[in-house]
């Protein structure tokens, strides 16, 4: 088991760049592949981190709402709208998921997050936090406005 190290950066780290920790180590903060995400203030050596480390992330990505936080894990409710044909309306559906925080991310319960989907870390572990609805860039925006106009 590797001792995880964590570092607070005074701003946030570009993804390519090379961040040095407290014992020398140098982490690269890498790109998760969502062009609207920033990366955290934080830096870690956490091997399991979408950011510094070898967790790569696919298929989709949620908002969802953290319920509790019981130490590296969290359980987080995903809520959505789900049309039903015989009655021609929409009905709420929500589910329960169990994610992994890295970390690099801070989260507590209340906190709005995105969650990717990633190889099956523990028995019912199959997503990681990817990021605070505080770490989106103006892009998003820009990115719904395209898809809207098609």
């Amino acid at each position: 088991m590797v001792e995880v190290i964590v570092k607070e950066l005074p701003e946030r780290p570009r993804p390519g760049e090379k961040v040095q920790l407290p014992n020398g180590e140098f982490i690269r903060v890498r790109h998760v592949g969502i062009p609207w995400l920033l990366p955290p203030k934080k830096v870690c050596n956490d091997p399991e981190c979408p950011w510094h480390g070898y967790l790569s992330v696919r298929g989709h990505v949620f908002t969802v709402t953290v319920e509790s936080v019981h130490g590296r894990t969290a359980t987080v409710i995903h809520e959505w709208l789900h049309y039903d044909p015989k009655y021609k309306r929409y009905e709420k559906r929500r589910k329960k998921i169990h994610v992994k925080v890295p970390s690099c991310i801070e989260v507590r319960p209340g906190d709005i997050v995105y969650i990717g989907e990633t190889r099956p870390l523990a028995k019912t572990i199959r997503h990681v936090i990817i990021g605070k609805s505080e770490d989106v860039t103006e892009a998003k925006s820009q990115v719904l406005r395209l898809e809207q106009s098609q």
